[in-house]
This record gives C-alpha cells, sequence and structure tokens, in this order.
C-alpha cells in the first residue's frame, strides 16, 4: 500500500500534468546545484523545473491520461512543467544543454501527445508564439492590400476603356 507522502506527490504530479501545457523530460546526471538552478532561471517564469521520482512520475502521467514510453524513466529524471509559451521554454532547455552536455532531453508531452527527444529539439527551433502571430497579421494584410487594388483597378480600368470606345466613336463618326 502507498504512503500518504507517495500518493500526495503523486497527486501533485498528476496536477502538474494536467495543468501544464507541456512537460519535458530529462537527465540530469552530473549537473551541479548551481547549474540546475541556472537552468530554471533560463526556462522563465512560465515552467517549473523539478526532480522527480520516475515510478511516481509515470503514476502521475498515467492518472492524467498521458501515455509515455518505458525508456524515458531511465535514469535519473526531472521534469520541466510548462504552463506558458512551450516554444520559450524548449528553447531554453536546448540552450541549456548546449552549454552542458551532461543535461539531456529524453522526450515530453504538448497537449497530451507524446514527443521524442527530437521533436522537442524541433519545437525549440520555431519562432516564438508572437512572432508567428506577427507574420500571420502581416499575410494577411498583405492580402487584403492585393485585393484592395484589384478591386479599385476594375472600375478605373473601365472609364478607360468606355473612353477609348467614345474617342474611337468620335473619330468614326468625324471621318465619315
Amino acid at each position: 500500500m502507498a504512503t500518504p507522502e507517495k500518493a500526495a506527490a503523486v497527486a501533485e504530479l498528476t496536477d502538474k500534468f494536467r495543468s501544464s501545457n507541456a512537460a519535458v523530460l530529462t537527465e540530469y546526471r552530473g549537473l551541479t546545484v548551481a547549474q540546475l538552478k541556472t537552468l530554471r532561471r533560463s526556462l522563465g517564469e512560465n515552467a517549473q523545473y523539478a526532480v522527480v521520482k520516475n515510478t511516481l512520475t509515470k503514476i502521475a502521467a498515467n492518472e492524467a491520461g498521458i501515455t509515455l514510453d518505458d525508456q524515458l524513466f531511465a535514469g535519473p529524471t526531472a521534469v520541466a512543467f510548462v504552463t506558458g509559451d512551450p516554444v520559450e521554454s524548449a528553447k531554453g532547455l536546448r540552450d541549456f544543454a548546449k552549454d552542458n552536455p551532461n543535461l539531456v532531453i529524453k522526450g515530453g508531452v504538448l497537449d497530451g501527445k507524446a514527443l521524442s527527444a527530437d521533436e522537442i529539439k524541433k519545437l525549440a527551433d520555431l519562432e516564438s508564439r508572437e512572432v508567428l502571430l506577427s507574420k500571420l497579421a502581416g499575410a494577411f494584410k498583405a492580402k487584403q492590400s492585393q485585393a484592395a487594388s484589384v478591386f479599385q483597378a476594375l472600375p478605373s480600368k473601365l472609364v478607360r476603356t468606355v473612353d477609348a470606345l467614345r474617342a474611337k466613336q468620335a473619330e468614326q463618326g468625324g471621318a465619315e
């Protein structure tokens, strides 16, 4: 039977999995306490980095409705629970791992879907949400400007055509 402490830890982890947009599982073996502190700062305010017990984390993920590969739970594990922009946190982890090779990204979850380590690295290569939204808005604005130009061109082309026809009729009428 589970101890009350373990049951409370599972309940807390389950809540974190449910309330997070994403979770990234890492191996932190060989990192110092100072390096972990730096990592927590680099993740930003929208992520919580916690060292967890593998068995309790696996149980909590299952209770939250998330199926993760058993290989993610090999070795010492820490989880970054992301409540904000997952791209920002993935970039923070990727950049920290470049400087500190002891941090290994194992995999994770994004909106309930399991991700491999490579998929998390691809997520880190994306531009931020704000940049993507501004690019989308710029594309919409450009299309609207093009449509407005087309709609303005139609009446002016019609007027030029009518004027050309009048001039032609005037020439033909004057020649007779």
